[in-house]
């Protein structure tokens, strides 16, 4: 009897370089949206407590943005991995890990995606925790939908605050065979400390625009743009 060849396990990790290519502004370029606004303000807890009218307006302006671009190849080509893995095209798991808080890879027709920075078209209730799906503006009066009290967030993991779904994460991370970056800085925690973990069990790559500010810790580096890059390496997965 012929033993099956266990699934490739992939854990994926993107960040603001692979929702650039699609035209939405980054948090940390130089003319990003942090040299227009002070973090303090519109990404803190203590921010949206003095003036929760300004991180409303901030956030809403950012939903916005969302109906004007669209995914990108290097969505569309994490996209097809996933799809292949479903009707048999390519033995394996692929997560999508991301950082990113729009929606592109969904739109993309990803389905295993993890946001661990919160989603913008998500609001968080603080007196029931409902998390409803919000395409429109939210105001602080705005009654949540499930329990009728205006008490609604942007479902944002805001600096100071604890990363969403890292249990779900780190266990992706310690059963994974590969591990590949996407368009992300290396320098916020803890995804930036993600490689490290993996290293001794899993093949890593960077996908990004510049080589890794520590090379050696990835197996592989592309250098480029991510809407050549990502199709290239994915087109290469499923011809293996």
């Amino acid at each position: 009897m012929t033993q099956a060849h266990p699934a490739e396990r992939i854990v994926v990790l993107t960040g603001a370089g692979i929702s650039r290519e699609s035209g939405l502004e980054t948090f940390r370029d130089a003319d990003g949206l942090w040299s227009r606004h002070d973090i303090n303000d519109v990404c803190t807890p203590e921010g949206f407590q003095r003036d929760p009218m300004l991180v409303s307006r901030f956030y809403n302006g950012r939903r916005a943005e969302l109906a004007h671009v669209e995914p990108n190849a290097a969505h569309r080509a994490l996209a097809e991995l996933e799809q292949a893995a479903r009707d048999g095209r390519w033995h394996g798991e692929l997560l999508i890990v991301t950082q990113n808080i729009d929606d592109l890879h969904e739109r993309a027709g990803s389905r295993n995606v993890v946001h661990m920075h919160g989603e913008l078209r998500r609001l968080r209730c603080m007196s029931c925790g409902a998390t409803p799906e919000w395409l429109d503006d939210c105001q602080p009066q705005t009654p949540c939908p499930a329990c009728r009290h205006p008490t609604l967030r942007p479902d944002i993991v805001w600096f100071g605050e604890i990363p969403l779904h890292m249990e779900r994460i780190q266990a992706a991370l310690s059963a994974c065979d590969r591990f590949v970056t996407i368009g992300t800085s290396g320098t916020v925690y803890p995804a930036a400390g993600f490689v490290a973990e993996v290293r001794d069990h899993a093949d890593t790559l960077d996908i990004n625009l510049e080589a890794p500010a520590i090379p050696a810790l990835f197996d592989r580096t592309l250098v480029g743009p991510a809407t050549r890059m990502v199709p290239q390496w994915v087109a290469e997965i499923l011809g293996s």
